[in-house]
């Protein structure tokens, strides 16, 4: 039989014609290179015994293409399973397995020096075996076995290989008589019989995946579709006899090629020189007689078989392009585990802007460097959310230990982490972060943050001082700050910085049921190119009052921070305190929802055309239908679990605010780390200067009804 890629030729009355047959091609998945490299590093090592695979394949089904035989992960034996591949993909229409063996070796010159005609042959006379044995009878895909070479460079992850599809020669070669379109051969009622037996048998979990076999048609023009165990049966029937078989070709000049052993078996096993085929077809998942073939066929037995010596040719070697030559595939960027790691993980997010949010900004994401102020409850749900949109530089300040409390309800700590005393939080939760992820940029940095309300002894000024100046360095080396230490007064500091420096902060605060995400509004000393921020006052009483509401609807002015609804200066809210407030006494839930709130906003924020210049938007029927691609972009989102309610809030700056306000910037920029030293130091200091000391007095005047309100922000861990 000829063994060429086939070419064209007329369809019918092809009386005398040599019959050609369009070759199998093969098609590796990704997958099935990771899982050999993971199979060869932990279980095969330098060992180059032959390896059973289990390929793929199923009948043709697409327009003008030809299906593959298929390698997947799967293909490949479970160590852990102890199972042959082949047993344990029976029944699954789409994918008809069918057996082959891996030879992988350990160098480049083994590769190269195999001798393919001798395994090839090998392979071949397996066939030509289990036809003479009868096991093709019971397990027809054995006429299909495939042979795949291959040497597998794990150092540059580089594969070479060759795939060969073994058949058998006989001689003379087979003589195609006849090859029409199933429709035209069958009547009607033997068609619609016929596609309803193939679709049945296609259905079944026993049959889907047994690629050959008889079809009977009887004088009632019912078809029946029988295994190949069945022959003897279907010998005496007067019926019409077709040997159907999953074919992968499209061409409707050709067969595919599976029939080739097909034929040869029917001639060595059974005999028969006359036989009439069918190559079975499908288009969208069913039989479709019109796309199949019905062809006649004339084939010899050779003279000399039977004979102890004889053993057919064997072809079959998967050409590539016109030449028989191996091929090569560098997977460096995607089967390296760190690599592919990163691959996995962006899938969601690629996935996200492919088919949601087209215009998402992946780069801004993956590239922005993230500081975690506070590593406790909301700092790990936070650095744990941060992964999943793709950021993957992040830096963690804290100065606590990890306590036999924490990894309950701290996801970056395990119990391992609290013993002897307790693993530094900031350099365990960097360490576990790469755990996770190894392609992560992470660093812990133990550093208590100082505090306003909190007098330093003079012998701790000097280190006080550095604290706050690697403070400073770090908010300014980093992208988005976030803002998730226990106290009001450990705010301070950074609030300021990030005023100063003009950086994305994001607050997030708990109550026992409720909490508060927030962004700080950008300082006031500089301006988005298209709106004035900065909204300056009259220095009156009344201006200063209404400087601290939140109900004033001047969208010029720029939002506020964690500090400008207060009157009060942060002071020293850790001394004398009970357990209950020493700990973090909150809902268990409240610090999922409101962490991923803040990574949430900060995505919005780095995806917003102004930034952190954006002004704030209140979630209503108007605005809900945002035209920013992840939605409106809030200032405030306050909840509560008790209510499970939310809702979004508005605040502007205040000249009297004693972190972000024009007074108070313009004082740390003219004196520097004396002037927080002086905050720190004296209680009093920042109320004096920004004028609160006045407002509370004038308000006392006034006599005004302060609502007393409990402090949901206290965000107690």
């Amino acid at each position: 039989m000829a063994s060429r890629q086939a070419s064209p030729s007329p369809s019918a009355s092809m009386s005398g014609s040599l019959l050609q047959f369009d070759r199998f091609q093969s098609l590796v998945d990704v997958g099935f290179w990771h899982r050999l490299s993971v199979l060869k590093l932990d279980t095969l090592g330098i060992d180059q015994s032959p390896v059973p695979l289990v390929g793929f394949f199923a009948p043709h089904s697409r327009a003008h293409v030809s299906n593959h035989l298929n390698l997947l992960s799967e293909s490949l034996p479970d160590p852990v399973k102890n199972a042959s591949p082949l047993e344990t993909h029976l029944g699954n229409r789409n994918k008809c397995p069918v057996p082959g063996i891996l030879y992988n070796t350990n160098t480049l010159e083994g590769f190269k020096e195999l001798d393919r005609d001798n395994l090839l042959q090998i392979e071949a006379n397996k066939i030509l075996a289990d036809i003479q044995s009868g096991r093709v009878e019971e397990d027809s895909t054995l006429l299909l076995r495939f042979l795949v070479i291959s040497f597998a460079d794990l150092k540059t992850w580089s594969f070479r290989y060759l795939f060969a599809f073994p058949a058998l020669v006989v001689d003379p070669p087979a003589t195609l008589l006849s090859l029409q379109p199933a429709t035209q051969i069958l009547s009607a009622e033997e068609a619609e019989s016929l596609s309803a037996a193939c679709n049945e048998w296609r259905s079944s979990s026993l049959t889907a995946g047994i690629p050959f076999f008889i079809v009977s048609i009887n004088s009632d023009s019912r078809a029946t579709l029988r295994p190949l165990k069945d022959w003897e049966f279907c010998q005496g029937d007067q019926n019409k006899l077709l040997f159907g078989f999953y074919d992968p070709c499209h061409l409707k000049t050709n067969p595919g090629w599976p029939l080739r052993n097909f034929l040869t078996f029917i001639c060595l096993r059974w005999k028969l020189q006359k036989i009439r085929f069918l190559c079975y077809r499908e288009r969208l998942g069913l039989a479709n007689l019109d796309v199949s073939l019905i062809g006649d066929a004339l084939i010899s037995i050779p003279k000399d078989f039977g004979e102890p010596q004889y053993i057919p040719k064997a072809v079959g070697w998967e050409r590539n392009g016109n030449k028989l030559a191996f091929r090569h595939i560098c997977l460096a960027e995607s089967m390296d585990p760190q690599r592919l790691a990163v691959s996995a993980a962006d899938l969601n997010l690629k996935l996200m802007r492919w088919r949601a949010v087209p215009s998402l900004n992946l780069d801004v994401l993956k590239t922005a460097k993230c500081l975690l102020l506070g590593v406790g409850t909301l700092g790990c749900q936070v650095a744990r959310t941060l992964l999943g949109w793709g950021v993957r530089k992040l830096t963690l300040v804290d100065s606590g230990r990890v306590s036999m409390s924490n990894p309950v309800r701290q996801s970056l700590y395990t119990f391992d982490d609290c013993l002897n005393g307790g693993q530094l939080k900031a350099i365990a939760a960097a360490r576990n972060l790469k755990a996770i992820f190894p392609a992560m940029e992470t660093e812990g940095i133990v550093m208590a943050i100082p505090m306003p309300g909190h007098p330093i002894p003079a012998q701790e000024t000097a280190s006080v001082l550095e604290d706050c100046k690697h403070l400073q360095t770090l908010i300014t080396s980093h992208d988005v700050v976030f803002l998730l230490t226990d106290t009001r007064e450990s705010r301070w500091l950074p609030t300021l910085f990030c005023s100063s420096e003009n950086k994305i902060l994001i607050n997030a605060a708990l109550g026992f049921d409720s909490y508060l995400v927030m962004r700080h509004g950008a300082g006031p000393d500089v301006s988005s190119p298209n709106t004035n921020h900065e909204c300056r006052d009259d220095g009156t009483e009344v201006a200063l009052m209404n400087k601290l509401s939140l109900k004033d609807g001047d969208t010029r002015r720029r939002l506020g921070c964690y500090f400008c609804s207060d009157v009060v200066a942060p002071i020293d809210s850790t001394s004398n305190r009970t357990l209950d407030q020493q700990c973090t006494v909150t809902r268990p839930g409240l610090a999922p929802i409101a962490a991923s709130l803040a990574v949430e906003l900060m995505a919005n924020i780095l995806n917003h055309p102004d930034g952190i210049y954006a002004s704030g938007e209140i979630a209503n029927s108007i605005t809900s239908n945002s035209s920013q691609p992840l939605g409106i972009l809030p200032h405030q989102i306050r909840g509560t679990i008790s209510l499970f309610s939310q809702m979004t809030l508005l605040g502007y700056s205040s000249s009297s605010c004693t972190a972000c306000s024009d007074t108070v910037l313009s004082e740390f920029k003219e004196r520097g780390m004396d002037f927080v030293l002086q905050a720190i130091n004296h209680p009093t200091y920042l109320e004096d200067l920004t004028g609160l000391t006045e407002l509370k007095k004038s308000a006392g005047e006034f006599e005004l009804d302060w609502d007393d309100e409990t402090d949901d922000d206290a965000d107690v861990q």
